[in-house]
C-alpha cells in the first residue's frame, strides 16, 4: 500500500474501481448539486495543489478539478486502511479564501 495520497494513485484507484464518496462528501454533492461521476471523471485531469502527508487520519491530498462545464472544484482524497480511495470532501474555492482557483490567500 503507498504511503502517501498522490495523482498516481487516485487515478490507479478510479480505474480500478477502488474508491468511494465518504459521506461527508456524498452530504456536500447532494448540498452543492454535483454529480458524482463528474467529480470522478474529472479527478483523472486533476492537478495536486497540497499535499497531507502528516495528517492524523492518514495521508491525503488537495487537488483541483475542473468539470465539463469550466467551473473548478476542490476534494481532499485519502485512503482508508483497505488502500481504498476515499473522496473526503469537495467543494467549489471561494474567494474569501482563494485568490484563484490554484491559490489560497496570505491570511
Amino acid at each position: 500500500m503507498p504511503l502517501t495520497v498522490d495523482l498516481v494513485y487516485v487515478c490507479e484507484n478510479i480505474l480500478k474501481g477502488r474508491w468511494r464518496l465518504s459521506y461527508h462528501a456524498l452530504q456536500r454533492c447532494d448540498e452543492r448539486d454535483l454529480d458524482a461521476a463528474d467529480l470522478v471523471s474529472s479527478l483523472m485531469d486533476g492537478e495536486v495543489l497540497e499535499d497531507y502527508p502528516d495528517d492524523p487520519r492518514g495521508s491525503s491530498c488537495l487537488v483541483l478539478c475542473k468539470l465539463p462545464d469550466g467551473s473548478f472544484l476542490h476534494l481532499v482524497c485519502g485512503m482508508d486502511s483497505d488502500g481504498w480511495l476515499i473522496i473526503i470532501t469537495v467543494y467549489r474555492p471561494k474567494e474569501q479564501k482563494w485568490a484563484d482557483e490554484r491559490t489560497r490567500k496570505k491570511v
